[in-house]
């Protein structure tokens, strides 16, 4: 059959790209061959709660053409939530079903089909704080950006103060077998503030930083006071002059909520009694003990991921909802002392009941505050916990942390497969509310996952264990110098897509490290990749520069032989990417809207074509 039969990717035959609003009215549209000889055609629908899917009469509309025909039907899905949905032709012959074939094209042969099409819809009332588009994230591990040499006071003696930065985190268990996490490089929040001109030079807009909060281990995921600053990153008041002097320089700043468990090493469980007599450990009668589940006291209790060190937080417990989002709760004191937004660690393990009242508390503390969930995976249809979230369809999440894109630019960049890359930006693009992607955390690298340079051109580390990771830290000088190309390819696109692109500390300048925690190590000042931080600051230049990239459509213009092509476009202004992940150069003929265009990145005038070099990228901008 030579007549695509629906594709929803096309505003002919479906006049909404993507997620909609609810409310909306939708006009579906099919185009079969007139030897179908149908009789009738039907929209069939479920909202994802109900069993059965419901049919909706199309519409005879005409002809396409001498020897296809057209049938419709408009529907309004009027509340939010996921809706999926087929067709059913029929004819003199019987019925025949229209399915996915997993590129949003319909297919009648049931072993090309993935299923069915996916509608995301929203609240008509989703919002996001407009000051995140367009914008630059820079993600800090506190303790190993920079140390500012501010002596530091109630620092625990059971700390180990290191001044080697630059050799590797401690890593090998001590005699009991137990990685301590006890080695830090002291990291301040004063340091943080005097390297702001530096972020400022790379066109930063907005600081995530990992836990802050006072905790007993270098990573501060395991929480030990959620109302204090850690006394190795100073005290509130740093606190506060470093969000004053980020505001000035047009800089928020996104603190980390660790809110499913807390250490056991904390006031409020307070296993080893470093505070005092209290803690749910100690007593049956602590204000904290209601907030864990014990199996057997005290020693049996529920914990994240059977770590005895991470006692998990019963997070629909009234007093603990009420301690986090409640007046002079958690939430409200650190946006009140200047923070712009929170991200919640592992949100996919948090109740939608907890993630409702944060956001609740977020958004009367400070409207334009940011909400940002770690979700690893198709955030609209994810599956956790016995149920289907909600996380972006406008009550919970303002955005998420964007694994499927960061897989997607690491996959392309590594190994140019730029057909698989295309299906998947799409498919998340199709998926995701608009107001969410114009803000999505567009990463290439965590404090979780390896760094760039080291997935783009290091040996795979999968089911390699610490031991070989820290053997094989450093990349070999060949491998470093595609390294690099690779990840000025990989930046390039991630600064394109939609969404807002975000850099682990380091990136830039080329840090190397597989896995935690040698993706932790301190930031060498003294040596940074002046090749890859000037092409990271003329990206910053590009997206300062570019009002499409704050919410700007994408369209793809090709992607097949190792090469991709995608256009921003918003009103009368575009940006055409084309990387080519080749180890040959290649030249690209523009199509003729492309022609006579400006390339942003190398600086010239381009006519009809454009050359590429081996695994580079070019932008090009233009006017319409």
């Amino acid at each position: 059959m030579d007549v695509i039969p629906y594709n929803s990717r096309d505003l002919y035959y479906k006049s909404e790209f993507g997620a909609v609003k609810e409310g909306t009215v939708l006009k579906f549209r099919l185009v079969l061959p007139r030897s179908f000889t149908a009789n009738g055609a039907t929209l069939c629908i479920r909202r994802d709660s109900e069993q059965e899917f419901t049919e909706h009469g199309m519409l005879w509309a005409g002809m396409y053409g001498e020897s296809n025909e057209v049938w419709d039907i408009e529907f309004t899905p009027e509340t939010s939530g996921l809706y999926w949905y087929r067709f059913n032709i029929y004819s003199p012959w019987g019925q025949s079903t229209l399915y996915n074939d997993g590129n949003s094209v319909g297919t009648f042969e049931a072993a090309k089909a993935s299923g069915d099409w996916q509608l995301t819809v929203y609240s008509k009332d989703y919002t996001t704080p407009e000051w995140l588009k367009g914008g630059i994230i820079y993600q800090i591990f506190p303790d190993r950006f920079y140390n500012s040499g501010k002596k530091k006071s109630g620092v625990p003696a059971d700390r180990l103060l290191r001044t080697d930065t630059n050799n590797l985190p401690y890593w090998r268990p001590d005699e009991n077998g137990k990685v301590l996490n006890n080695d830090y490089f002291g990291g301040d929040l004063k340091g943080i503030e005097e390297k702001l001109p530096y972020l400022t030079e790379l066109g930063v807009s907005c600081i995530y930083l990992n836990p802050i909060f006072e905790a007993h281990s270098n990573h501060r995921y395991n929480t030990a006071d959620y109302l204090k600053i850690d006394p190795l990153l100073g005290k509130e008041k740093d606190f506060v002059s470093l969000c004053n002097s980020a505001h000035k320089c047009g800089i928020r700043i996104i603190l980390d909520g660790v809110f499913s468990h807390t250490g056991d090493d904390s006031i409020y469980f307070n296993k080893y009694s470093r505070y005092g007599d209290g803690g749910a450990y100690n007593s049956k009668r602590s204000p904290y003990y209601k907030w864990y589940d014990f199996w057997h006291y005290p020693d049996s209790y529920r914990s994240w991921w059977g770590f005895e060190t991470l006692p998990e937080v019963n997070e629909e417990c009234e007093d603990y909802i009420e301690f986090i989002t409640g007046k002079d709760g958690v939430i409200e004191k650190w946006l009140k002392l200047g923070a712009d937004g929170w991200r919640l660690d592992v949100a996919d393990e948090l109740p939608d009941v907890f993630i409702d009242e944060v956001r609740k508390a977020v958004k009367r503390v400070k409207p334009d505050a940011v909400m940002l969930g770690e979700v690893w995976e198709d955030a609209t249809n994810k599956f956790s916990y016995g149920e289907r979230r909600r996380f972006l369809l406008g009550k919970q999440f303002d955005n998420v942390m964007n694994y499927p894109f960061a897989n997607a630019v690491l996959s392309f960049a590594r190994f140019g497969v730029a057909e698989d890359f295309a299906k998947k930006i799409m498919y998340t693009v199709e998926n995701y509310p608009a107001p969410a992607l114009n803000i999505m955390m567009n990463h290439i690298g965590t404090h979780d996952t390896m760094r760039a340079i080291t997935a783009l051109a290091g040996e795979s580390c999968e089911n390699r264990d610490r031991a070989w990771q820290e053997q094989h830290h450093k990349l070999s000088k060949k491998d470093y110098k595609k390294g690099v190309e690779l990840l000025k390819l990989a930046a390039a696109i991630q600064f394109m897509l939609p969404g807002v692109p975000s850099i682990y500390y380091g990136d830039e300048t080329g840090m190397q490290g597989y896995k935690d925690p040698f993706n932790r190590c301190c930031f060498d000042w003294s040596n940074k990749n002046g090749e890859l931080l000037s092409y990271y600051k003329r990206l910053g230049e590009i997206r300062r520069e570019s009002s499409c990239l704050r919410e700007g459509k994408i369209n793809f213009i090709s992607s097949m032989l190792g090469c991709v092509a995608f256009e921003r476009v918003d009103g009368d202004e575009g940006l055409l990417l084309i990387a080519n992940r080749n180890e040959e150069a290649i030249c690209y003929n523009l199509p003729q809207k492309w022609q006579n265009a400006y390339e942003l990145l190398y600086e010239k005038n381009i006519s009809d074509s454009v050359y590429i070099e081996p695994m580079s990228a070019v932008i090009l901008q233009k006017d319409f």
